[in-house]
Formats: structure tokens, sequence, C-alpha cells
């Protein structure tokens, strides 16, 4: 992907800040195009208008860019988190989840996926979760969250059948990056199970599974390992 450009979107956050640092740092890319809350333009990714106003500003750059990275998502906020039980449904919280982890991502898709270039390799790829699994569903429970996710991962998998037609080198997956030290993972800390990044290590993982995809691979969404995760 040498000599393109990148967008990192969601670049204040975590993840997103590390993906900025790391693919800046590469010099892989002619220009790497930030956004968050905090840039200029600044982008709010529940906002359209706002997501075509930062998709113009890439298109003005005259830069094509040949990466697009989304590392924006919801999973708690203000005392609000996944719920445990049925009971706790509650349907304002559900659409929240849904604008942000599915809604945000598509639009973006809408607005910058027009501006890569229609040959050779490009990669579109946004944060999702294992969680968003049906298959690998076991333990139930986040409802809103595991919701929104599996129809992201579902929204991967159309973008990519209609990429591919306009270019079959394209790559659109999804990326699991698994539990990183961050503002998202903090109110789950005490669960021994899960392996912890921190979001460099995070980063470095996620970079080193796009850098070994192929176009055969678009529409699947990928583990930190690799992994292919399971519809």
């Amino acid at each position: 992907m040498a000599n393109g450009g990148a967008v990192i979107i969601g670049a204040t956050g975590g993840i997103g800040g590390a993906l900025l640092e790391k693919v800046s740092s590469t010099g892989d890319f002619e220009t790497v195009f930030e956004f968050s809350r905090r840039s200029l333009p600044a982008i709010n990714v529940l906002s359209e208008d706002s997501i075509t106003a930062a998709a113009d500003h890439v298109r003005l750059s005259g830069m094509a860019p040949q990466l697009i990275i989304v590392a924006t998502g919801l999973l708690h906020k203000e005392g609000r988190g996944p719920e445990k039980s049925l009971r706790e449904l509650d349907a304002e919280w559900m659409i929240e989840n849904y604008r942000l982890n599915a809604v945000a991502p598509a639009l973006i898709a809408k607005h910058f996926l027009p501006l890569m270039p229609r040959t050779g390799r490009t990669c579109f790829a946004t944060l999702s979760a294992r969680v968003g699994s049906i298959s690998d569903n076991r333990l139930g429970g986040w409802h809103s969250y595991r919701a929104s996710k599996a129809a992201l991962n579902m929204l991967i998998r159309n973008l990519s059948i209609e990429w591919q037609r306009k270019n079959p080198e394209a790559i659109i997956v999804g990326l699991h990056p698994g539990t990183v030290e961050t503002g998202l993972s903090a109110p789950f800390k005490g669960n021994p199970e899960h392996e912890r990044f921190t979001p460099a290590k995070a980063a470095d993982q996620l970079l080193n599974v796009l850098c070994g995809l192929e176009s055969s691979d678009s529409g699947q969404v990928f583990a930190y390992d690799g992994r292919i995760i399971a519809p």
C-alpha cells in the first residue's frame, strides 16, 4: 500500500490512537488522515453530515486512501453497560448500541469507500467483536452489544460483496482486537479469562492481520491472532 493515503477514524480512542501512531510511523503512506471529535475537521459518527464533511476533506486533498480503519464503538457509558439478563433490556440503550456499533460504520463506509482506488489492493476495516458471532455464543447476555456487533458483521459481509464488483482486489473486514487495556474494557478487568493487551500491542497485532489478508478474505471477521471468527 506504499505511497497511498490512510484514514483512521476514532483516532483519539485507546486502540484508534495506537493505530494512528503505528500507521504513521511505518512511512508506508504519504498522508495519514486522523478523525475524531477533536480533529479538524471534527467527526461525530452519529451525524451523517459530519461524516460527509470528513470524507469531503479527504476527497479534496486529492489523496485516495488505500487503508481505512474505523476504530469506534460503544460498550458502556455513564453507568450503563451490557445487560446481564432479559429484564435489563431498554429500548433506548439498544438503539444507541445499534447506532454506534452498526449504523455509524455503515455510514462511514457509504461516504469513504467511494474515495478508495478502484484498482489494486485496498483495505477497509472496522473494529468488531467475537461476541458478535452467533455460532460462538455460549454464554448469552450482553444482548444489545452482541446484537449490534452481529449486525455490523452482516454489514461487513454485504459491503464486501458489493465492493468487490467495483474493485476485485478490495478487502473489507471486521477486526476483533481482544481485551485491550482501554476505557472500553476498564469495567471488566475483574474477568481473569481474557488475555489483555496494551493498545500498542493490539495495534501491532491488528495491522499484522491486515497485512496478511487477501481479497478472498474480504467479508470475514478476524481476531487479533489472524483466526477467522465464525458468523
